[in-house]
């Protein structure tokens, strides 16, 4: 194997390992949200996403410049990244407080993938995923449905409305978040560093997403609890998680990246389990180990690094 080949094979690694450290802190924000129980979801979504937004523009802030006339050559793309990026927190955060932290975040973030593959087969001149990589879609698939069937005791509460909206949410949270870590994956290939392309869409979408506060944030740090939750969720998952993820789509493709960020529904379903006392039946934990199955494939898929078997 050439220099070449070791090197670009050590940065993909490196790029799943970022994506996965990246989708375990961003698997403790269900946990961590069910703290502020006095608070909308839609304010937590908006404060956690806001708040990040603005730290991660004022930390990219020189990148965001140097690149500047490159974002702005991709400006309707930009813009669309920041509404999407705005709508994914208040769906995301409203889907777990409808459906349960575990199915709510599953759905969302297990949709994503659905959704990444659209947008490269129909945007795409030429795109081509390995056999490796449709086995691993497979095992996270029948994961996914699995853990949503496990629900509590097992049964699925299709007849109650507030749970079947929250999964639809989460359905529109996995869009959301495939546009815009699709239309980041493009602006890093085009030459956009990674740190000035999520820089700008989260600024772009904090932008958006800060002024709805004026009319979903109440009590937002009436006590310390609030206030410890919503600055945790700001710093740590959504302004540090992102900066890693965005190292990691540097090496990685975006249709990888999403089936490995199935990581994080295992994380928030084990933190749900352990700390907010949901239950999960054997089945939905036969499910976790699916999704274990398909992120061991993706990390090992030599072709997605860019290597021939």
């Amino acid at each position: 194997m050439s220099s070449l080949a070791i090197q670009t094979t050590s940065q993909y690694k490196f790029g799943v390992l970022a994506i996965l450290f990246a989708s375990l802190l961003w698997g403790t924000t269900g946990t961590a949200a069910s703290f502020a129980d006095q608070l909308s979801p839609l304010a937590i979504g908006a404060f956690a996403t806001g708040a990040s937004g603005v730290i991660q523009a004022a930390l990219s802030w020189r990148s965001i410049m140097h690149h500047f006339k490159q974002i702005m050559a991709l400006k309707l793309l930009l813009a669309v990244s920041c509404l999407a990026l705005s709508v994914y927190p208040l769906a995301f955060y409203t889907s777990m407080k409808l459906s349960g932290v575990t199915v709510g975040t599953v759905i969302s973030i297990a949709s994503a993938p659905f959704f990444t593959v659209f947008l490269e087969c129909l945007f795409s001149k030429v795109k081509r995923f390995s056999i490796q990589w449709y086995v691993s879609f497979v095992f996270g698939l029948g994961g996914i449905i699995m853990l949503v069937a496990a629900k509590s005791d097992g049964a699925v509460e299709f007849n109650n409305i507030s749970y079947l909206f929250g999964i639809v949410l989460g359905l529109v949270a996995g869009l959301s978040y495939a546009i815009y870590s699709w239309i980041a994956k493009r602006m890093i290939d085009s030459g956009i560093k990674s740190q000035a392309a999520l820089g700008s869409i989260f600024g772009g979408g904090a932008l958006l997403l800060l002024p709805s506060l004026l009319f979903t944030g109440e009590n937002l740090f009436n006590n310390f609890n609030n206030t410890s939750v919503l600055v945790y969720m700001a710093i740590i998952p959504m302004c540090l998680g992102y900066l890693i993820y965005g190292y990691g789509l540097r090496y990685v493709d975006v249709s990888n990246a999403c089936l490995l960020t199935l990581f994080e529904p295992v994380v928030a379903a084990v933190l749900a389990v352990v700390i907010v006392g949901e239950k999960v039946s054997i089945s939905g934990w036969i499910g976790v180990v699916s999704i274990g199955i398909c992120l061991i494939l993706q990390a090992l898929d030599s072709k997605a690094s860019g290597q021939k078997s």
